[in-house]
């Protein structure tokens, strides 16, 4: 069985891995990105808890981090780790952006950041967040963990805010298995983030050992003969007990590991990020292709860049729709997620419907954040990888085709019922 990975991440080569050469690897994407510096993490968890804990020191009086209600349950973790508090904001009913009214309802003197999320490749409107965190005094972190190489008016995503930060993990495009890049807009805020990388983030040798087996596997394994057997057989197991957060890798652990990269893997990173912009190139040329073609599918709609945010350029890990509704969008899980056509979602839940994150995310009432709910139930994400040939592709569309077609007769004979019974006399 071909197995598609769930996002395109860029394959390895053996020449990337010999010891030796380069190893700045911070600087080298900072050049290749056209960032003013950056730094490096061991991912991009840590680096958001470097961010905040930079601003904690710069304003012990503020507490509050106001993040998207639909987000990676990591940066719940990052939050926690430092002590800070949540704060839920919900998204808009039609783009993956911050609900600005409930931004603003939500920020106040307390507010330490507000982070806004670049998800899955897609450029998100930050305009508002920064209004919002100047007139309260805050400051706004681009969780721009899936995005690195996205671009607005030329500009990297991540600049607009005052913190932004790249995760550097399976999947991400360029990989060190685990890693992450943090930078700063400007000066004044590079020598605090800095500082709490150094306090927080020592060589661990013993983990490094562990990164560095993980990510020769990745590249024994991330190629169709391997995923098969390192991410097929571990997703149709999940699948089996009915654990959908296992299966779309939201299981994260409470700690969160804190350590510098070493050399041989910064190496390697610096060797392939050569190829990175042509492999970016080629898959904005297969989404240009393929996204027309979901378009046309009746009750599916494509996501794109933020509508706000004029001259967007994402970058495409992913294509992510939206289907008519959760009842259509888990049907063509339950039928095809472990079929290894590289379907997924970007993240199972909102963050307050994980029941295993409970002790780090606030309980919000059943009918609150409704945009970000109904998101979270109806997105839907397929592979862009070069993997997903054309024929898989089809039978992708042919898929999302049949599940809009079978949930439309059951939605006229509901519509049926509902105006018979609204004329029955009572």
């Amino acid at each position: 069985m071909t197995t598609v990975p769930p996002t395109a991440g860029l394959p390895l080569r053996a020449a990337d891995l010999w010891p030796g050469g380069d190893a700045d690897l911070a600087s080298a994407l900072a050049r290749h990105l056209g960032l003013p510096h950056a730094q490096l993490e061991c991912s991009g968890t840590a680096a958001l808890v470097m961010a905040l804990t930079a601003l904690q020191r710069l304003a012990p009086g503020r507490c509050e981090v106001i993040v998207p209600a639909y987000t990676c349950p990591l940066v719940a973790l990052a939050v926690a780790h430092c002590g800070l508090q949540l704060r839920l904001c919900d998204l808009q009913a039609d783009a993956l952006d911050l609900d600005p009214a409930h931004l603003d309802a939500l920020a106040g003197a307390r507010t330490l950041a507000i982070v806004p999320t670049h998800l899955g490749g897609r450029v998100a409107d930050v305009q508002a967040a920064l209004a919002c965190a100047r007139r309260v005094g805050a400051w706004v972190v681009e969780d721009a963990a899936q995005s690195l190489g996205a671009r607005v008016a030329g500009a990297p995503v991540g600049l607009q805010g005052d913190l932004g930060f790249y995760s550097l993990a399976v999947g991400k495009g360029l990989t060190l298995y685990e890693g992450g890049l943090l930078f700063a807009r400007e000066d004044a805020l590079r020598a605090p983030v800095h500082e709490a990388s150094i306090a927080l983030a020592p060589p661990r040798l013993w983990m490094e050992l562990r990164r560095s087996l993980e990510l020769l596997g990745y590249a024994a394994l991330y190629r169709p003969a391997g995923l098969g057997w390192a991410y097929g057989a571990p997703l149709r197991r999940a699948l089996a007990r009915g654990d959908w957060e296992q299966a779309a890798g939201d299981d994260f652990a409470p700690t969160i590991p804190l350590h510098r990269p070493g050399r041989w893997r910064r190496a390697v990173g610096v060797r392939a990020l050569a190829r990175l912009a042509d492999f970016q190139r080629q898959a904005a040329l297969r989404a240009a292709e393929r996204l027309p073609r979901l378009a046309a599918i009746p009750g599916v709609e494509p996501v794109g860049d933020s509508p706000a945010v004029a001259r967007a350029a994402g970058v495409w890990p992913v294509l992510l729709v939206r289907l008519p509704t959760r009842a259509v969008r888990d049907a063509v899980l339950r039928q095809h997620w472990g079929q290894g056509w590289g379907l997924g979602v970007p993240f199972v839940q909102a963050l307050p419907d994980y029941r295993r994150y409970a002790a780090v995310v606030p309980p919000v009432p059943a009918q609150a954040l409704p945009h970000a709910r109904d998101w979270a139930g109806r997105l839907l994400s397929i592979s862009n990888s070069p993997w997903l040939d054309e024929a898989h592709f089809a039978a992708v569309c042919a898929a999302l085709r049949a599940a809009v077609d079978q949930a439309q007769p059951a939605a006229r004979t509901c519509s049926r019922a509902c105006s018979s019974a609204s004329r029955t006399p009572t």
